[in-house]
């Protein structure tokens, strides 16, 4: 591993994406520079210039040209003996809009998630309306006035078979498969009806299985005659006093509780990053999370694909002093059959804490640490 003597910072984006900046490499190591310092590369919202609002923490964003084009960086930047720091930002993640998926699951299933503990929210805050329930302070007028000008309208997604509350047209929010039935009698669809009706009891992935079975039935029914689909989500048109009625009460049984922007500053029961509304704080501070927000990263690393990383505000959660620095030891200070091994660096000193191959076995907590 090379070491670490000059860092040139690049900042990437859809217009200046990886291999832009591999095609720049040899003019750095000119300057001397021994390791380029990226910005953050894991998938963010779309169109994002600064790719710190992260909503996949799975994926090296496709709008930088993917994980094909940092294996092109890195080759260039090995054969010129240089190496790559990577920023991460494991506090908080992208929400809003239509393309995290954790969050969008907690909206669809609110508590019954198994990602509701990923994000810091207080399910049961003094505000009775809030209870079980989280604030989504993405409107840009009163709730009631975004419902009377037409701003929030129920919409069907034939791709993945699922109802959804669609606002100004680019922030999702997912309809509880709970009350599809609801819905589908509205469209003259009591077969169907009946199928979401019956998806419980049972346990919480006994009924996630069930409402994904009769998801894939709603999207074949769709295709054979998309009618019954009309008619039902224009019996929730907001336009008309009835409709907009009846998608107000259907609004209201949701895990969430759509409101102005501004509300938030009152109201918030979810940690942010600092009043950024689109920015939700993550809890790395407990292990399985730590575990789903790092395990890409630690995958790149036992790959020899970057050399270290620079943490995003490191206060940002609980983790704090415990987290501290996440030491990337070179092969040659500790191996295992040839595998690099990583370590965190605690205030109290170094534990080693993955095996590469299991990257999905790391985990960190304020407390302590779990070893693989």
């Amino acid at each position: 591993m090379t070491l670490v003597r000059a860092t040139a910072r690049l900042q990437f984006h859809r217009d200046f994406p990886m291999d832009r900046g591999t095609a720049l490499v040899s003019y750095f190591k000119r300057l001397g520079i021994s390791h380029i310092y990226a910005s953050p590369l894991l998938k963010a919202r779309p169109g994002s210039m600064h790719g710190y609002d992260i909503v996949d923490h799975n994926q090296i964003n496709p709008e930088l040209g993917g994980e094909d084009a940092l294996k092109r960086l890195v080759a260039e930047l090995r054969r010129h003996d240089m190496g790559l720091i990577l920023d991460i930002v494991p506090n908080h993640m992208g929400v809003g809009g239509s393309d995290n998926a954790w969050w969008l699951d907690v909206l669809e299933w609110g508590r019954a998630s198994p990602h509701a503990e990923y994000f810091d929210i207080d399910w049961d805050p003094p505000d009775a309306s809030l209870r079980n329930r989280l604030l989504a302070p993405f409107l840009g007028t009163s709730y009631g006035e975004a419902l009377a000008n037409g701003d929030i309208r129920l919409q069907f997604d034939e791709t993945d078979g699922r109802f959804f509350a669609s606002v100004y047209g680019e922030h999702r929010f997912p309809i509880a498969p709970r009350d599809y039935p609801s819905i589908l009698r509205e469209g003259g669809m009591a077969g169907m009806a009946e199928r979401f009706a019956e998806t419980g009891p049972g346990g919480r992935d006994t009924i996630r299985r069930r409402a994904e079975i009769n998801r894939t039935a709603l999207r074949a029914a769709h295709s054979g005659d998309a009618a019954g689909f009309r008619k039902a989500l224009a019996a929730h048109d907001p336009m008309v006093g009835e409709g907009r009625e009846k998608l107000h009460l259907l609004l209201e049984r949701q895990s969430y509780r759509l409101a102005w922007w501004r509300a938030a500053a009152d109201e918030i029961n979810w940690r942010r990053f600092f009043d950024i509304n689109g920015l939700a704080g993550v809890r790395v501070e407990k292990a399985e999370v730590f575990d789903a927000t790092h395990a890409t990263i630690l995958r790149l690393y036992a790959e020899g694909m970057i050399d270290g990383v620079r943490v995003d505000h490191v206060d940002g959660g609980e983790v704090g002093r415990g987290y501290g620095v996440l030491s990337l030891w070179p092969a040659d200070l500790a191996q295992r059959g040839g595998e690099r091994a990583i370590a965190i660096r605690h205030a109290g000193g170094e534990f080693p804490c993955l095996r590469p191959r299991s990257p999905e076995a790391v985990s960190a907590r304020a407390a302590g640490h779990r070893h693989a």
